[in-house]
């Protein structure tokens, strides 16, 4: 039998080593030892990490790569970065957009970053960075799954014509309903708003995923009306509350109620590591507060977690490059997760964490999956993100689209080896020998 592509003597994310993955007209066809076939090209894993590709499941696609434009955010601060944007609107073109969304799937593709859910402002009358981020769509549906979030970012009430624009863009084909209500006028239009927008998400049957108490104040407490209305409407497992920074101010007696009350509805979370350490607490003098959500309580309650990146190089961040492992390393570093069982479950984080909020069909590792993977330059998940591995072969429904080469450093040192390589130096646990 001949398959369309094997990858030989792959590392698992689970932990499975000298394993091929046949692949046979975009699925994969067989995930086992030693398959005993040919292929139209075979790549040997050499032992490296083969990992389902990276999910980011709240991006913001409009903005992306605009740092500069009109003017750099010199302070760096969440103020300026909306004072940029208010500013750099109303110069935005059509073809501006799509040109800079193209150009950051470029990057992700290099990354292995093959999914990806945007937020896309619907309060600019013209709704033209949704018609460019529909084009885009449609141009990179061949190698990047990308969803469409409609976010009335000035407020659904706030913005005089949000509400009516947010319909407009659904009924363009946008896939999501956004929403941001701590940014309404006040905590009763913010609890409206969440009302409203879980209404219009369940006539037409889409998902939800709000921008919810991205907050320092710990009387934000919109989180709580998403999951009562995620019960009220049924819309169970098809809601989101992205960043939730708030939790991290809130009294822990008010969190445990909280936390059952998401479990219970079956509400996601997406905290934003990158952005969130970096905007919130701005106000705090000593101690500071860390400014993420509380990840581990959200972990132990069974809450669907995925981490996002949010935002690259635009007007409220000025750095990133599309490396989920990047924001994987922040994730653990912040939430203080650095247990071994820890560390594995913040990869899963930006791979299948994303791909369950997004709700892919297709995502994963088994026979019968979409061949979409990665190939790392690291041993295992703990050492991906160790050393924001070199993705060294990027595969989309069985077809090479990316390559990198392997990072191996030369040395000229008297009596040293005459190259490093970096996933060498992968820990091995001493007491596993000694069993």
């Amino acid at each position: 039998m001949t398959f369309d592509l094997i990858v030989r003597n792959a590392t698992l994310p689970d932990g499975r080593t000298g394993i091929d993955i046949a692949c046979e007209s975009g699925r994969i066809a067989a995930v086992e030892p030693s398959i005993a076939a040919d292929a139209g090209r075979v790549i040997d894993a050499n032992g490296h990490l083969v990992s389902p590709p990276f999910v980011d499941p709240h991006f913001h696609m409009d903005a992306t790569l605009s740092l500069g434009i009109p003017r750099m955010n010199r302070s760096g601060t969440l103020l300026e970065g909306i004072a940029l944007w208010g500013e750099l609107k109303p110069l935005l073109t059509r073809e501006a957009v799509k040109e800079r969304a193209l150009r950051y799937c470029d990057l992700a593709v290099s990354q292995g970053l093959l999914a990806i859910r945007t937020h896309v402002d619907v309060c600019d009358d013209r709704l033209l960075a949704v018609e460019a981020l529909l084009e885009v769509k449609r141009e990179v549906a061949p190698y990047i799954d990308l969803q469409l979030c409609a976010f009335p970012q000035d407020g659904y009430y706030r913005s005089p014509t949000a509400a009516e624009n947010l319909e407009r863009a659904l009924d363009l084909g946008v896939d999501v309903v956004g929403g941001i209500p701590h940014f309404e006028r006040t905590m009763a239009d913010g609890a409206r708003s969440v009302t409203a927008l879980c209404e219009i998400a369940e006539k037409r049957g889409l998902l939800v995923d709000l921008h919810c108490d991205e907050t320092d104040d710990p009387m934000s407490r919109h989180i709580e009306t998403l999951a009562y209305e995620t019960q009220r409407l049924g819309l169970h497992g098809r809601v989101n509350g992205s960043h939730l920074t708030s939790m991290h101010s809130m009294d822990n007696y008010y969190v445990s109620k909280l936390l059952a009350l998401m479990a219970e509805a079956r509400v996601s979370a997406i905290p934003n590591p990158l952005i969130n350490i970096v905007i919130q607490g701005r106000h705090d003098t000593y101690p500071k507060r860390r400014g993420m959500t509380r990840v581990p309580e959200l972990r132990a309650h069974g809450i669907e977690v995925a981490f996002g990146h949010d935002c690259v190089m635009d007007p409220w961040y000025s750095l990133g490059n599309a490396d989920m492992l990047e924001v994987a390393a922040m994730g653990l570093h912040v939430a203080q997760m650095t247990s071994r069982d820890d560390m594995r479950w913040c990869f899963d984080r930006v791979t299948k964490g994303g791909a369950a909020v997004m709700h892919l069909d297709g995502y994963g590792l088994d026979v019968g999956c979409n061949a979409d993977m990665v190939l790392l330059q690291a041993a295992d998940p703990i050492e991906a993100i160790r050393l924001k591995a070199t993705r060294l072969a990027v595969i989309r429904r069985g077809r090479v689209i990316a390559e990198t080469p392997a990072r191996v450093a030369s040395l000229a040192l008297p009596g040293r080896p005459a190259t490093v390589d970096p996933a060498s130096y992968a820990p091995k646990d001493a007491s596993e020998d000694a069993g």
